[in-house]
């Protein structure tokens, strides 16, 4: 089945502690159905020192489940479904639901 978030999208968080904030994902994990989005959801990790990083406390972005996330519409930027349809040229397009904006370039 196509992934209706996929990496590079502008999502918008729907629960949790970061309900209403938005962000792009950086990383999706298929086999747990879980994203990583860049500013939202923000812990500290210990991280040890090597020969590279000093070490110390980190902020770092931990996962979300996808449930807890939404596609903005590009044009108004508010949450919105994600549906599939075909072009005439053959090509299958993921588009918002809210404003039928093609969501893939």
């Amino acid at each position: 089945m196509a992934a209706k978030i996929k990496k590079g999208d502008k999502v918008i968080v729907l629960a949790g502690k970061d309900k209403g904030r938005t962000g792009e994902v950086m990383k999706m994990i298929t086999d747990t159905n879980r994203a990583i989005v860049s500013g939202v959801n923000m812990v500290k990790r210990h991280q040890r020192p090597t020969q590279y990083d000093p070490g110390g406390i980190k902020d770092m972005e931990a996962s979300m489940h996808v449930s807890n996330l939404a596609v903005a519409d590009p044009k108004t930027g508010k949450a919105t479904r994600v549906g599939f349809k075909t072009l005439k040229d053959g090509k299958k397009v993921r588009f918002a639901k809210k404003s039928g904006e093609v969501l893939d370039v």
